[in-house]
């Protein structure tokens, strides 16, 4: 028998699958182990498969794809409306059903495995990094009660704290001598292997036609340019340009009621890593450009004038963001003076 709709639930061991058929009727509601969930979804005949994107989403989403289904992931915060009841792993499953045959759904796509590949360089980069800080904190933090202070900088605290462990004058014990040695080993194999990450990411991250593109954007090095195409892909579940800075949190975040709408910061919605890798871009380009004349700095400086330098930063990375998808999607081209020499708005 061929379903109308899969519904899963996805767990660590134990999933939840729920079917219904044509006239939306429920034909089962049953636990499956992790084990053998493949071979059921295999027994079934091709249909729409439908689960929230969360771990392990996209690897079943591109294994039920293989099979022939159709998947859907869809944003989990879609699904909770539908839960009746106390929460269990069947209500849950019937949620899934149900909002996936909500109309106007936009559903998460499913990503390929060089964008999995590339978020979790990105992920592992990013806790190396904090790591390295706190490292570094705690290096400061000990010498401090000793009498040492450093300057300010990662760069500066490796390169003078062996030349404070060689100083024989200081008031640093053998002990504590002993232990900064060790974290400043520590501290170095941290930044080896952060730097090693941040190759293998250009790296992968080239093997995409659009990266070399993107790395002419203000804004988009070559962090920026891995981070954006490891989250959008190729951009096609956007119809416009506006449609992706709404998904990253980069517009202001709305109230309206008896036909008043009331204008707040930004909705700080979707991807927090990409949001905030997307602002440090535009602040660089805009520190850079500040002095020069150019036509960014043209469209920048007034607005740092008028509005001030926070928002100035949230507008670039708005702007910047909806041209990403343009160059992405779309195949373009970035030109400066097609994007910064009017007002009109990119996307």
């Amino acid at each position: 028998m061929k379903h109308k709709l899969i519904g899963i639930d996805l767990a660590k061991n134990v999933f939840q699958v729920c079917a219904v058929n044509q006239a939306g009727k429920l034909v089962f509601n049953h636990k499956v182990n992790r084990a053998r969930l493949a071979e059921v979804m295999t027994s079934q005949e091709p249909t729409q498969v439908a689960m929230e994107a969360c771990a392990s989403a996209h690897y079943w989403g591109r294994k039920f794809e293989r099979m022939g289904h159709h998947v859907i992931l869809i944003p989990p915060q879609h699904v909770q409306p539908f839960v009746r009841g106390g929460k269990s792993d069947a209500r849950d499953a019937l949620a899934i059903v149900e909002a996936a045959q909500r109309p106007k759904l936009h559903p998460v796509p499913i990503k390929s495995v060089l964008q999995q590949d590339l978020q979790s360089i990105h992920r592992i980069r990013s806790q190396c990094i904090g790591q390295v800080t706190a490292a570094g904190n705690q290096i400061r933090g000990i010498a401090r009660e000793y009498g040492v202070e450093f300057k300010p900088g990662i760069h500066s605290l490796v390169k003078q704290l062996l030349e404070v462990l060689e100083d024989g004058e200081n008031e640093l014990t053998a002990v504590v001598r002993e232990l900064l040695f060790e974290q400043h080993d520590h501290l170095r194999r941290l930044r080896l292997r952060s730097e090693a990450l941040h190759a293998r990411m250009i790296e992968l991250a080239s093997q995409d036609p659009a990266y070399s593109r993107l790395l002419e954007l203000p804004g988009f090095g070559p962090v920026v340019s891995s981070a954006y195409l490891a989250s959008i892909g190729n951009g096609h579940q956007f119809y416009k340009g506006r449609e992706v800075s709404a998904w990253l949190g980069l517009v202001p975040r709305q109230h309206g009621t008896g036909g008043k709408i009331k204008l707040y910061g930004m909705s700080k919605n979707g991807d927090r890593y990409l949001r905030t890798m997307l602002i440090h871009g535009a602040r660089a380009a805009i520190c850079w450009s500040r002095n020069k004349d150019t036509p960014l700095a043209q469209w920048v400086n007034p607005m740092v004038a008028r509005r001030g330098m926070n928002k100035t930063v949230v507008a670039l990375a708005n702007k910047i963001a909806r041209i990403g998808w343009r160059i992405v999607a779309r195949g373009e081209y970035y030109d400066v003076n097609k994007a910064f020499g009017s007002s009109h708005p990119a996307g």
